[in-house]
């Protein structure tokens, strides 16, 4: 009709299927091992290579026994000579030759108990016994040479503490017995600490043997088991250095200390001063251990090392009870030979 506005037209229908919903996922069937259901993830690249050094083949058994001991050091290299020293020759001329009478040989290893004061004392009365004058000096606290010619430590009325620390002569604390002896005291363990303030505290024992140095033909010390003061003291002194060592690793191994030591107080306190030996002592030849170590030694300190071996012997512990030598406690035995032997090497060393 007119007037009359027409009814919409319905919409048309989508010609698009209608999208269906999803269907619930089916059941998964039962795994009988999850190891096989889920197989392992690839870890990452980094990973995965860190693995493959890891799991790589073992080395064959005889190098995996170098790799264990990887950085150890030998025996040998132990004690080699350290900071590029070489040994010196024996008889080899010292730098700056002393015009004095006297022969001032010091006793040294900071290494104890390997035979230092037995050496001191026996080779003193074996140059003694051979028609020289000699003088020994105890510098070790412990007084150990000066109970060995029967001598108080405790009684003695002036010793080397007075000589290095109040100055007096050092004739005053020598003492007469198989041979003239300077003595110690238990007073000596303080002297390094009464010296700390002295100026020239290093050449305080080379001062005082110049008083005494034109009476004897061998100045003999002994020195305390340490690279303290008083050795630097006998060292300074001294012309010449023997290194008594026993046959062992451990005591072997002070030499490297006594080496960079002795190379110290020849660069700025007395450049003449030098090893006249290497001097192996309580040697038990029916070992293989100490025949390996004084192979060793022979191997890094060639002629250095004197031919005279001190051997372990008892007689070494009886003679100082009755405050003697073995020279004088048993003059027949092996013990006083050994000293004799080396004696006769050091005098034809010059």
């Amino acid at each position: 009709m007119s007037g009359e506005h027409p009814e919409p037209a319905p919409p048309a229908p989508d010609p698009s299927p209608p999208v269906p919903e999803p269907a619930p996922p089916a059941p998964e069937p039962p795994v009988a091992d999850a190891a096989v259901a889920e197989p392992p993830v690839a870890p990452p690249a980094v990973a995965a290579e860190q693995i493959v050094v890891r799991k790589s083949p073992e080395p064959p058994p005889e190098q995996q026994e170098i790799s264990e001991d990887e950085g150890r050091i030998t025996a040998s290299e132990a004690i080699a000579p350290s900071r590029g020293i070489t040994p010196p020759a024996p008889g080899a001329a010292a730098e700056l030759p002393s015009t004095r009478r006297a022969k001032v040989i010091s006793f040294a290893n900071q290494k104890g108990g390997v035979a230092k004061t037995t050496s001191t004392l026996n080779l003193a009365v074996a140059f003694s016994e051979s028609g020289h004058k000699v003088l020994c000096i105890d510098l070790d606290p412990q007084g150990n040479l000066t109970m060995s010619q029967g001598i108080d430590p405790d009684r003695v009325e002036k010793s080397m503490f007075d000589v290095l620390v109040h100055h007096i002569p050092l004739r005053e604390a020598i003492q007469e017995r198989e041979i003239d002896i300077a003595v110690a005291s238990i007073d000596l363990a303080g002297a390094e600490i009464a010296m700390s303030t002295q100026i020239g505290r290093e050449r305080s024992l080379e001062k005082a043997i110049k008083e005494v140095e034109d009476d004897y033909d061998f100045i003999c010390i002994d020195t305390p088991p340490s690279l303290g003061l008083l050795t630097i003291n006998a060292l300074t002194a001294s012309d010449k250095v023997i290194v008594p060592v026993q046959c062992e690793y451990l005591s072997m191994r002070g030499l490297l200390q006594l080496q960079n030591t002795l190379e110290m107080i020849k660069e700025n306190l007395n450049p003449r001063v030098r090893i006249e030996g290497i001097l192996p002592t309580m040697l038990d030849s029916r070992t293989v251990h100490a025949k390996e170590a004084v192979g060793i030694l022979e191997e890094n300190f060639g002629d250095l090392v004197f031919e005279t071996r001190i051997k372990k012997a008892i007689k070494f512990a009886e003679a100082p009870v009755r405050g003697a030598s073995v020279l004088k406690y048993d003059p027949k035995s092996n013990a006083a030979g050994y000293y004799r032997d080396l004696a006769q090497e050091v005098l034809e060393n010059g």
